[in-house]
């Protein structure tokens, strides 16, 4: 089944008041303030359950494989828990995905916020369940990282089920965007790390791209791999089909170097493609819920919500 053949995807409730946020770690390892994170939570009128994988260290993981999966399987299961949120990026969720319960997470609907390393885990929930998922700040470096309002703004409002369907995703106006191809485009909004794009091509979390509006960032990758990454989903195949493309953050590249490669890829599908989205490895970094029906306007530089996240 392609994303244009899924049923339009909700979550089954927004988060309230005193919802309990689970904290988990299936990727690299952090050093963790448990007081810092468990007073934000407070703060913000939320509470949080750290799991154990959070407080561990293995190399460049956190902990041992089975630790990072019963975790996440946990936070799944645990009816306490309304959302799970990752710690940090860096590598290892990859090494999960052949162990995931996909038939779990379809049974325990709920929002899981990450970005980076956390794109293997949103496209295979994506592909085997037809969850949303929330490409949106982490712990560690963004919500206890002190970045700009909006990181921590966009992602409340949307797990709160603020931003309703007809609204538009809001991108901070201290931060220009570039209309690199003009054009509008509707389609569920997926995709996310772009090294973790190419990765995952051939395994049980390749993105299915037919039909959607296609997302993409990375951090620490020269233009020439950038190039690289892109090339690798064209020819394997991926960018037929795409509707749209939204651009965010390449750290260390600029829109206006980037601009070129962009037209040299995409102008050819004859699709709509706006850069500059500030979402990724950035500050601020704006939520995204992947998986969602949304508009592109490359045009009016818009991102409009075409759907509710949550059921009424």
């Amino acid at each position: 089944m392609n994303c244009l053949e899924r049923i339009q995807p909700y979550l089954p409730m927004a988060l309230l008041p005193g919802a309990c946020f689970g904290i988990v770690a299936p990727a690299g390892p952090a050093r963790l303030d448990t007081e810092k994170a468990t007073r934000w939570f407070a703060e913000r009128g939320y509470r949080c359950r750290i799991y154990p994988g959070a407080h561990q260290a293995q190399g460049y993981l956190a902990g041992p494989d089975q630790q990072r999966l019963q975790d996440l399987h946990d936070a799944f299961a645990d009816p306490a828990i309304d959302a799970i949120l990752c710690m940090r990026g860096g590598y290892g969720s990859m090494r999960l995905l052949d162990q995931l319960d996909f038939e779990l997470i379809r049974r325990n609907p709920k929002p899981l916020i990450g970005y980076s390393d956390i794109t293997a885990l949103h496209t295979a929930i994506y592909r085997h369940t037809g969850m949303l998922t929330f490409h949106g700040g982490m712990l560690n470096a963004d919500l206890l990282g002190g970045k700009l309002a909006p990181t921590e703004a966009s992602l409340l409002a949307q797990l709160g089920g603020h931003v309703r369907a007809g609204e538009q995703i809001e991108h901070p106006a201290d931060f220009a965007l570039s209309s690199v191809l003009h054009g509008v485009a509707s389609g569920p909004l997926l995709g996310g790390n772009l090294s973790m794009l190419g990765a995952t091509l051939g395994t049980i979390a390749e993105l299915d791209t037919q039909g959607c509006i296609l997302f993409i960032e990375d951090v620490n990758e020269p233009l020439y791999r950038v190039d690289r990454l892109l090339t690798q989903l064209r020819l394997a195949g991926k960018l037929e089909g795409v509707k749209g493309v939204l651009v965010g953050d390449f750290a260390g590249i600029t829109t206006a170097a980037l601009t070129p490669l962009l037209k040299d890829i995409f102008a050819p599908l004859g699709v709509p493609v706006l850069a500059g989205w500030r979402s990724g490895h950035c500050d601020p970094n704006v939520c995204l819920p992947l998986g969602a029906r949304v508009r592109l306007d490359s045009v009016q530089q818009t991102l409009v919500l075409e759907q509710d996240l949550f059921k009424a």
